[in-house]
């Protein structure tokens, strides 16, 4: 018996050995406000086109489905306003899904690239005004899409004004563009 709460002493400490050496690289102040939403029920698009709305100058979204036409119009709206807007979309998701969304992204002249770098480009973040002292970033599992508002249990958060990780998100959209490909507009019908 002294032998097993022995075994069992060594093997706790050994473990708890690893969690202590956990160390989180990635912190920033919680400063801002955050707005949320939670489908069904709550309209999550209507929060993400309404930060949209009031974005000044740079809108940059990554996508893993996006099928959703009011946030499509929504960024049309932004582009046609002058702001920055590019789209980052999974490439498989993309061509996989005939996107009356994404066709009308390209159509309109928005800047959409496709990530196919990854086995899936599963982020659902959209970047807004990350260069101002009043940035925007929509997070969470909410995909762009009429499926995630109205049938999936998602959910949708917007962070205002925390610069410091608008500009985390931004460096890591700007990795993910770096690798992304731009649609070629025959692709758009």
């Amino acid at each position: 018996m002294k032998a097993l709460h022995t075994t069992l002493l060594i093997a706790s400490l050994a473990l708890a050995g690893h969690v202590c050496a956990f160390e989180s690289s990635n912190v920033v102040p919680a400063i801002g406000s955050i707005e949320y939403a939670f489908t069904p029920g709550d309209d999550a698009a209507g929060l993400i086109v309404r930060t949209i709305d009031a974005a000044r100058s740079q809108v940059l979204v990554q996508a893993f489905s996006f099928t959703h036409r009011d946030i499509a119009d929504a960024l049309i709206r932004a582009h046609r306003r002058g702001l920055n807007v590019q789209v980052i979309a999974d490439r498989d998701q993309t061509d996989s899904i005939d996107s009356v969304a994404m066709q009308s992204l390209g159509a309109a002249g928005l800047a959409v690239f496709t990530d196919a770098e990854h086995s899936a480009a599963h982020n659902k973040v959209i970047v807004i005004d990350p260069d101002t002292g009043h940035p925007a970033l929509v997070t969470g599992s909410f995909n762009f899409t009429f499926a995630a508002q109205n049938r999936n249990a998602e959910n949708v958060l917007v962070l205002h004004g925390n610069p410091e990780l608008a500009r985390a998100f931004f460096a890591n959209w700007q990795q993910h563009r770096q690798h992304a490909v731009a649609m070629v507009r025959k692709q758009f019908r």
